[in-house]
């Protein structure tokens, strides 16, 4: 028997409905990694060259030329572990979900699932990808002789972080660009303005006391400068201030949700 109710007010994730269709985010996550390396003519190796190739040019430019502080580590293992979390995983989930109902344009106008399955399937596909670039990570460290951080096992917990910030903005402009289609033009510029005030380079600690509360408010500060702290044992952040990043990210997401439930019942004409 089929139960048929009036629409929440509030718009919200129904966890039962999403439990039903576990199986339909599994495919469309494999769907994706496969794609992903599908006739390419370095395939996976790309994972781990553009992150690599990024830090060796940052090295030159902030770590020799510029001079950036690096929190006492060598500034190759510094900007790496920063570019792992941004450009591996954030930036590649960002882009994935914001773009995911366009491109399956065909599932979301003929075939009925939950909508949010699509960006939430992007958000999770840069995660292998981040797997693998990790292991760049460890023969940096190892080559600088670096050791692991005290509490490395709370580097998840950071990574976390990271993905419900990209969960909520990928759910914004995934909903903005099923009406408005120059979002996928305007999202670069974003990406590549929010880089420059994310600790990716440069540390938030070397900043004034009032600019490192104003960039706590980029949840990207915390989770980055976490990551940092757990792995390769840089200073911790701020409890204060990642807190108040932590917020931020639940803001994100909460205000991305509500766009796209609001948004999800005119996709299909649309689109």
């Amino acid at each position: 028997m089929t139960v048929i109710r009036p629409a929440a007010r509030w718009p919200r994730l129904d966890f039962r409905e999403l439990w039903h269709f576990r199986e339909l985010l599994g495919r469309f996550v494999w769907r994706d990694v496969k794609v992903r390396y599908k006739q390419t003519l370095i395939g996976i190796a790309w994972v781990i060259l553009q992150p690599f190739l990024t830090m060796v040019v940052f090295t030159l430019i902030f770590g020799k030329f510029a001079k950036f502080p690096n929190q006492g580590q060598q500034y190759p293992v510094f900007v790496y572990c920063g570019l792992l979390l941004w450009s591996t995983y954030f930036q590649s989930a960002l882009v994935g979900a914001s773009t995911s109902l366009v491109a399956n344009v065909p599932l979301v106008t003929k075939v009925y699932f939950p909508r949010v399955l699509l960006p939430a399937a992007a958000v999770l596909v840069p995660i292998v990808d981040f797997i693998m670039a990790s292991t760049v990570l460890v023969g940096l460290m190892r080559y600088y002789d670096t050791p692991f951080g005290q509490y490395w096992y709370l580097a998840p917990l950071f990574v976390l972080v990271a993905i419900v910030t990209a969960l909520g903005t990928g759910l914004l402009f995934a909903a903005m660009n099923v009406r408005y289609r120059d979002v996928p033009y305007v999202i670069p510029f974003i990406i590549q303005t929010w880089l420059f005030v994310s600790s990716v380079v440069f540390p938030v600690a070397s900043l004034p006391l009032k600019w490192q509360w104003v960039l706590a408010f980029n949840p990207m500060n915390g989770a980055i400068t976490g990551f940092r702290w757990a792995l390769i044992g840089t200073p911790p952040p701020d409890t204060g201030q990642f807190l108040v990043g932590v917020a931020s990210a639940f803001l994100i997401f909460v205000i991305g949700l509500v766009y796209f439930r609001r948004s999800e019942p005119k996709f299909a004409d649309t689109i």
